[in-house]
């Protein structure tokens, strides 16, 4: 069990490098550019691609990585693809620092989010099989999120050190560096049980063909960024649209398709087409397991990190505008983030491990609810150091609570013959509303300031708690892969 957890930390380093630098630290660099608010909101929706990550996480359970694969395995070759990926589209946004053109700053946003998020399907994947009990995951996940969480601050203190020194472009080349060490740890590991040829060739051919899956999906990307850019031009959204009520109109659409489908997957035998599909078998087994209580769960999921997601996309923008400088904000992020969020994670993973899930995910809601409320004191208060300090404790100690009971709930709920496939979907779709609300987030501050959109995320945070007496019910159907029951899930 140590190995897997010092595995996990590594792995969770890695993920957590990149998302902060095309989350959190690329709205404080905008807003430092002087975007507009409402468009700095928009780039929130950058996040909402890892919510899609179950269209692509089949292939990670389909499909080898020409080189790496061969040598290491498929679990481990995908990681170094995308670890590949993750340091080019670092230096892509370090080249488009100034931010003079924004379609090239998202261009290069959107490519590190979908290797970030292959990174972390690969990861998710892997860990659930190799930890497939509650009492397992508790560790593994709490070790797991200490590396991501390191790597958050490590990116968002980093990032805004270099920045007050240097420039953008300076912070961005030093954190493609630090995201690009464990690539070498993992390409020195032993090779995988039955692998063939050596791995000088393995890496070679690896190498030669990442840089050509690169390339395609750079230009894919740029393709399908300039339809949509113009697909917005000519409805007429721009920083002056109010995008909340069409937002919250989609976020009901899965919903409404899901409760219209499930009478017909729930009669399904088990040599039925869509079972068996391997595009779309791992979501519709999550459906005809659970029938009509699936709906109750992913209203829940879906609605448990929205406060924290809101708040962190417009965190960051709001110390700039309460004029807290980048060092300040660089020692918020390091010196004081850290600490407290790796206390959450450690107690969150001894919690999810000992105790009864519902009563746990409670107490991450509060938790991350409190750290919500203390960002509207915050922007009540003069700026003084200690109290952005003190904001960011509370704050990252909730989140790194409620993120720990999160993870080992919705990796209980996996079906463990289709691990990758079935996290991703849960685990995307446990941030659809929350990513949808945070594009929407600028619109939002303009009509009620910052004061109240931390006070509506931090109801939205304690929203979820409604739904745990309905969840804690919901017992699953007997199914040929595996049986999940309320006990499996949250304990006794």
């Amino acid at each position: 069990m140590r190995r897997i957890q010092a595995l996990y930390l590594l792995l969770g380093f890695s993920a957590g490098l990149p998302f902060y630098m095309f989350n959190a630290v690329l709205t404080l660099r905008l807003a430092q550019h002087g975007i507009d608010i409402a468009i700095v909101g928009f780039f929130a929706w950058i996040a909402l691609l890892p919510t899609f990550k179950f269209l692509w996480a089949p292939l990670l359970e389909r499909f080898d990585v020409p080189g790496f694969t061969r040598f290491w395995g498929r679990r481990r070759g995908w990681l170094m693809l995308a670890q590949l990926g993750i340091v080019t589209s670092m230096v892509g946004m370090a080249a488009t620092a100034d931010d003079s053109s924004l379609p090239l700053t998202a261009l290069f946003a959107v490519t590190l989010a979908f290797w970030t998020t292959t990174l972390e399907i690969a990861a998710d994947g892997w860990r659930i099989e190799l930890a497939p009990t509650q009492a397992e995951q508790g560790p593994v996940v709490a070790a797991n999120l200490w590396g991501y969480r390191s790597a958050m601050v490590a990116a968002g203190s980093g990032a805004a050190f270099i920045a007050a020194r240097a420039d953008w472009a300076a912070a961005y080349l030093g954190i493609a560096v630090l995201a690009f060490l464990p690539f070498p740890i993992l390409a020195a590991m032993r090779r995988e049980e039955g692998a063939r040829g050596g791995r000088a060739a393995a890496l070679g051919v690896g190498l030669a063909a990442s840089a050509a899956i690169l390339i395609a999906a750079t230009v894919i990307t740029a393709a399908v960024g300039w339809t949509a850019l113009k697909a917005a031009a000519s409805l007429g959204i721009d920083s002056g649209s109010n995008v909340t009520p069409w937002v919250l109109g989609i976020c009901m659409l899965p919903f409404v398709a899901m409760a219209l489908a499930l009478p017909r997957i729930r009669r399904m035998g088990p040599d039925a087409p869509w079972r068996r599909s391997a595009a779309i078998g791992p979501y519709v087994d999550i459906f005809w397991r659970f029938g009509f209580g699936t709906l109750a769960v992913l209203a829940f999921v879906s609605l448990y990190r929205v406060g924290d997601v809101l708040a962190l996309t417009l965190s960051h923008p709001m110390w700039n505008a309460r004029g807290y400088s980048l060092d300040q904000i660089g020692f918020a992020n390091g010196f004081v983030a850290l600490p407290a969020s790796m206390v959450g994670v450690a107690l969150g993973g001894w919690m999810a491990a000992k105790w009864p899930l519902g009563r746990t995910l409670a107490l991450g809601a509060v938790l991350a609810a409190i750290g919500n409320l203390i960002y509207a004191w915050l922007w009540w208060s003069g700026p003084e150091s200690w109290k952005l300090y003190a904001s960011v404790a509370l704050d990252q100690f909730g989140n790194g609570f409620a993120g720990t009971v999160f993870v080992v709930y919705l990796s209980m709920l996996v079906n463990p013959r289709f691990p990758a496939a079935q996290y991703a979907f849960l685990s995307g779709f446990a941030f659809l509303l929350a990513r949808l609300l945070a594009g929407a987030s600028g619109t939002m501050q303009k009509a009620i300031d910052y004061d109240g959109f931390f006070i509506l995320s931090a109801v939205a945070s304690i929203a979820a708690i409604v739904l745990i007496p309905v969840i804690v019910r919901i017992r699953a159907r007997q199914a040929d892969e595996r049986v999940v029951t309320p006990e499996s899930v949250f304990g006794a």
